[in-house]
This record gives structure tokens, C-alpha cells and sequence, in this order.
């Protein structure tokens, strides 16, 4: 394939959006089917497509783009709210007292780690934050397996009961 994708763009983007806008498209997915359109020949291109007419490849993807984009949003269920009713759909987010409440025991968790001797919290850091496993922070700390667990074991209880005490 010798053909320049800036120059097909050029030519052809506008007409190919029209197109999409008339078959129903939004102008915004008319946009972005526009793109994805490019974003396939362009894809493509290393696959040696032996087409003569690059309009026409051009419309054939745009087609099928609109085609696809149609079948998975008739896949999912669609509902049409009134500002009072989506004003009653309940928010996923956390509420700012959760949000509050996390960071002080994140805060309360982080200065219970400070207060533990450095092997604890190495040992701790490695396996739970450091994503290690127990043998690998033993070997790198160069404990056996039974003290490293040990150490962590500690770290838990000391950090459950700083934040037990700030209940």
C-alpha cells in the first residue's frame, strides 16, 4: 500500500463524518469513528492491503465502525432519566466522612509503622508493600523464614492496635 494517509485524510475525513452523521451518528462518534476509521488503514497498511479505490476502503471501515458501535450499544440496556431521577441514582463514590475517616487511620497506620524497631518494619514493608513474598524479605534480610514471619505477624498487631485504640 503507497498511499499517503496524511493527504487521504485530508480529502476524505470531512466526507467520511458526514457520512456517519447521516446514519444517525452523533457529530461527537461521528469524530472519533472518523479517527478509528484512519487508525485501521493506517493498522492496515503492514498487512499489504491490495485495494485500488481508497475511498471506498475508507467508507467500507467507517461502515463497519458504524455497524459494531450499533450492535454493543443495542447490547446494553438504555435509560432515558429525568434530572429528578438521576438526581436519586446512588453515587459509588465514597462520602467525605469515608474519605476523612480513611486518611486518618491511613495517618494513624503510617506513624504505628514508624514506632516499630527498623527489622519489623522492613520486613513488613517488603512483604505487604513491597510485594514480596515472606522468603524473599527473609533472604533479604537475612533472617530465616519463621522470624521474618514473626516480625510481620508483630507489625499487624501493633498497627491493629494503634488503630483499635483510636476507635
Amino acid at each position: 500500500m503507497s498511499w499517503d494517509l496524511h493527504t487521504l485524510f485530508r480529502r476524505h475525513s470531512q466526507e467520511i463524518a458526514r457520512s456517519l452523521r447521516r446514519r444517525g451518528v452523533t457529530s461527537e462518534t461521528a469524530a472519533d469513528l472518523t479517527q478509528e476509521t484512519f487508525l485501521r488503514l493506517l493498522a492496515a497498511g503492514s498487512q499489504e492491503v491490495t485495494h485500488d479505490n481508497p475511498r471506498a476502503l475508507l467508507h467500507r471501515i467507517a461502515r463497519n465502525l458504524r455497524i459494531d458501535l450499533q450492535r454493543r450499544e443495542g447490547l446494553m440496556p438504555r435509560a432515558d432519566l429525568t434530572s429528578d431521577e438521576l438526581a436519586t441514582v446512588p453515587d459509588d463514590a465514597p462520602s467525605p466522612e469515608v474519605i476523612v475517616f480513611d486518611r486518618q487511620r491511613l495517618a494513624i497506620t503510617a506513624a504505628a509503622l514508624q514506632e516499630l524497631p527498623e527489622r519489623t518494619r522492613r520486613a513488613f514493608e517488603m512483604h505487604r508493600l513491597g510485594e514480596k513474598t515472606i522468603s524473599e524479605a527473609a533472604q533479604e534480610l537475612g533472617l530465616s523464614t519463621t522470624r521474618t514471619w514473626a516480625l510481620i505477624r508483630d507489625a499487624y498487631r501493633h498497627i491493629r492496635a494503634r488503630l483499635h485504640e483510636a476507635d
